[in-house]
């Protein structure tokens, strides 16, 4: 079990700002932004964003960059909970499109499959394509996403 999958074992009947605050402690970025966690297993990181002035474009929406690092930190998180502490995650590409104008709030939900845990759990080295929707308060999706990331071993 990953360090941060026994954080949220430790954390989980905590009020869910508790694992936010944490997460946003030790990934400065993250706190930054303001980006929170409703959910965080080795299957699923749900994790969402206010849509506050510090995070606005020009035309009062979530910023661009900021709808990419909600998707970026909620996969990350998910290869974070599934990968063993002697290895280190890295994102290796991340391929984005715009697809329409965002409206309030966003919410990403990163997935990942029984064959992907079990690569990153008995590989040393390795990439996946974490599978990630993210969608605004209308419930649908203004961008797609495609995060492939890898890890390896510490030196």
């Amino acid at each position: 079990m990953s360090k941060l999958a026994r954080t949220v074992s430790k954390v989980k009947n905590y009020p869910k700002w508790v694992l936010s605050f944490l997460i946003g402690r030790t990934v400065r970025f993250v706190g930054t932004s303001g980006i929170q966690f409703d959910e965080m297993t080795e299957n699923q990181v749900i994790a969402r964003l206010s849509n506050k002035p510090k995070v606005r474009n020009h035309i009062g929406q979530i910023h661009a960059a900021a709808m990419i690092l909600l998707a970026e930190t909620a996969t990350g998180m998910l290869v974070g909970m599934n990968i063993d502490d002697h290895k280190i995650p890295l994102i290796k590409s991340i391929k984005t499109n715009f697809v329409r104008r965002s409206s309030g709030s966003m919410k990403a939900v990163a997935t990942i499959t029984e064959e992907q845990k079990s690569l990153m759990k008995n590989q040393d080295k390795g990439e996946i394509l974490v599978a990630v929707s993210v969608t605004d308060e209308s419930g649908q999706a203004p961008i797609e996403c495609e995060m492939l990331w890898a890890w390896i071993t510490k030196k």
